[in-house]
């Protein structure tokens, strides 16, 4: 079964043609990591997804319903959790605020934090009185996806969770993402520059390349070749 499926998907920016026929579908339980140098569209094509730009042609399905008709402000609820490049929290809310923003889409009889949360960020608990814009980087990374899993997601797209991280952080999201995937049976969509790390969580792999995608399998095909083509800068 497919989770999320694209079909001929154009967009441009301006006079620009930016996204160029774009075909992509992530299975239910997959993990697809979504690959390129910087500026070939990556997360163009997310917020597209996510209706936070608009497409020109083509069509986007989350679990065959068509995304265009559903304003960008209810692809939450549809069951979409969505963490933007640079993570995008609240600095000047606590932590527990803002993982109750994240609950607002939720009915009002649902909007509790749920323990898996928790589960998942331990040392979120820790600083529920703290201020986010007090956190370090790889805190403020853990709680943006908190703050998304507050939804209980089917969907959970990610845009470059290891920007600016350290290491050993790095290696904790990477343990979160597999445990989400394959423990909870999460649907994943990243965009990841790390070839290690797509390696190690991605189940599948696409690569963009000037706004089309130029390969797309199991994460088997990065050959050293295709990596010295489309990755190496």
């Amino acid at each position: 079964m497919t989770m999320l499926q694209i079909r001929g998907l154009n967009q441009f920016y301006g006079g620009s043609h930016t996204l160029w026929d774009i075909d992509l579908s992530v299975p239910v339980g997959g993990c697809a990591a979504l690959m390129g140098r910087n500026g070939m569209g990556k997360t163009t094509l997310l917020r597209c997804i996510m209706g936070l730009l608009p497409i020109n042609s083509g069509q986007i399905l989350f679990e065959g319903e068509d995304l265009a008709r559903v304003p960008a402000s209810e692809r939450a609820r549809l069951g979409i959790g969505y963490v933007p490049q640079g993570r995008e929290i609240f600095s000047q809310l606590t932590v527990e605020e803002n993982l109750q923003v994240g609950l607002t889409v939720r009915p009002r009889s649902a909007r509790s934090l749920p323990e898996q949360v928790f589960e998942t960020f331990p040392a979120l608990r820790q600083m529920l009185r703290r201020m986010g814009g007090d956190l370090s980087g790889g805190q403020q990374q853990q709680l943006a996806i908190a703050r998304a899993l507050v939804l209980k997601p089917r969907l959970l797209i990610l845009d470059e969770p290891t920007e600016g991280i350290q290491p050993g952080i790095v290696q904790q999201i990477g343990e979160v993402i597999l445990r989400l995937n394959r423990e909870m049976g999460l649907t994943v969509l990243l965009v990841e520059q790390k070839l290690p790390f797509a390696r190690r969580v991605a189940s599948e792999v696409c690569i963009l390349d000037k706004g089309r995608i130029v390969v797309s399998g199991g994460v088997g095909v990065l050959s050293d070749e295709l990596v010295r083509q489309h990755l190496s800068v």
